[in-house]
């Protein structure tokens, strides 16, 4: 899958990051993961302190495939409604999710402090504004019912808005305590903490076979370069590409763009520094960097051909400084970095943990959605919680034939 094109900010900012080698030899573990960016990052963290014997394999280089494109707002909401995924699941299915979703978020916070490399973690609050004046109500219902469930967040007027920023919108919820983070050095610091503690990483390393032997009860992976794996687990994290492993019906892909500025030296029409979003469909999202650039994204394209998609770029680029500048007029901006990427959701709002009868003892981590970097916190807890424990109450959740509780 040609999963992204472009030019990649987030890795320009660890120039240094740590290489590791080549699987040059068969190898037996506990726990395989295959796929070196968040996603595995994140398992490899909640196992390095687990007395398994953990590898990690990864096809190119850490980092290298989303998450290189990652623009990792850490947010608890996301593009469908809690109060829309009530209807579909149910209130008590849809407040452990809400709640699973806060200490995620709070977990990566922990994880950033834990590791020895600077994962640039802050916690900003996020304006999420109603696009058009027929937005409100939803958005009103949205307010109160986090509220209800102890968010930490207040309801803006127009009036309230634009005395806070330079652009107006109907209405907006004000949310405290999201968070931003760099999702490349976050990656290579979860790894590096897990290398530490024991767990092998192996780069270059790309599966090209697998399959159970029923004799020994363990997976058998094989690599291009002729070795194999035994392994008692496998949890397949690799991202948009796992698709390619096993096909998920509920799985769902669009083409979707990013720009990063050169840094802005006056940010300070920029309220708190928030994270921006809206409730048009597409919508746009914007947030700052550590070295006070900006990332614009979004306005996203239904294709899902990569050459088809690619050949829009230079225009969607265009169109979201134009829409930053409509919001910004006074901040001067330049673009520096611009991709393009596919984008994977699912048709039901709730990211997936796949466990098929074709790969006993495997997992498929489909943190897919807009807020994918604290799914994948989510759903690689309670992973490891179930290989550790044998149990985790939360993954039926979770699971892709996770039961519609509210079925009417």
């Amino acid at each position: 899958m040609n999963v992204q094109s472009g030019t990649y900010y987030w890795p320009t900012t660890f120039p240094d990051a740590p290489s590791y080698t080549v699987l040059e030899e068969d190898l037996s573990c506990d726990v395989l993961i295959i796929g070196g960016g968040s996603s595995g990052a994140q398992c490899a963290y909640y196992l390095a302190d687990t007395n398994l014997d953990v590898a990690v394999i990864e096809k190119t280089t850490i980092g290298s495939g989303s998450t290189s494109s990652n623009t990792a707002l850490l947010q608890y909401s996301g593009e469908k409604m809690f109060t829309d995924l009530i209807n579909t699941f149910g209130s008590d299915y849809i407040e452990r999710h809400l709640q699973l979703l806060k200490e995620a978020i709070n977990e990566i916070e922990v994880a950033s402090k834990n590791v020895t490399i600077d994962c640039e973690f802050s916690r900003r609050d996020t304006l999420y504004a109603a696009s058009c004046a027929e937005d409100v109500e939803s958005l009103k219902k949205e307010y109160e019912f986090l509220k209800q469930h102890n968010g930490e967040l207040t309801f803006l007027s127009k009036e309230e808005i634009e005395a806070k920023y330079p652009f107006s919108r109907e209405a907006a919820i004000y949310c405290y305590n999201d968070a931003e983070i760099n999702p490349f050095r976050f990656t290579h610091a979860l790894l590096e903490h897990a290398a530490r503690k024991g767990i092998k990483i192996y780069e270059h390393t790309e599966m090209n076979g697998h399959h159970f032997d029923d004799k020994i009860g363990k997976m058998i992976v094989s690599t291009k370069n002729g070795h194999t794996i035994q392994a008692r687990y496998v949890i397949f994290a690799a991202g948009y590409e796992g698709i390619e492993i096993k096909k998920e019906k509920k799985a769902s892909f669009v083409s979707t763009y990013t720009v990063t500025t050169q840094p802005v030296e006056d940010l300070s029409q920029w309220y708190n520094r928030t994270l921006i979003w809206e409730t048009a469909r597409p919508y746009l999202y914007m947030r700052t960097t550590r070295d006070n650039r900006i990332i614009i994204g979004g306005l996203d394209d239904n294709t899902a051909y990569s050459e088809d998609r690619d050949s829009k770029l230079i225009h969607k680029k265009n169109q979201l400084i134009e829409e930053f500048n409509k919001m910004f007029p006074t901040i001067q901006v330049q673009p520096e970095y611009y991709l393009a990427a596919f984008y994977g959701g699912t048709v039901d709002g709730i990211p997936i943990i796949g466990k098929y009868e074709a790969y006993p003892n495997s997992y498929f981590l489909f943190a897919f959605g807009d807020n994918g970097m604290v799914y994948s916190q989510l759903l690689s807890k309670i992973i490891v919680e179930e290989i550790v424990k044998g149990k985790c109450p939360d993954l039926d959740l979770y699971l892709q034939d996770r039961p519609l509780l509210n079925k009417g």
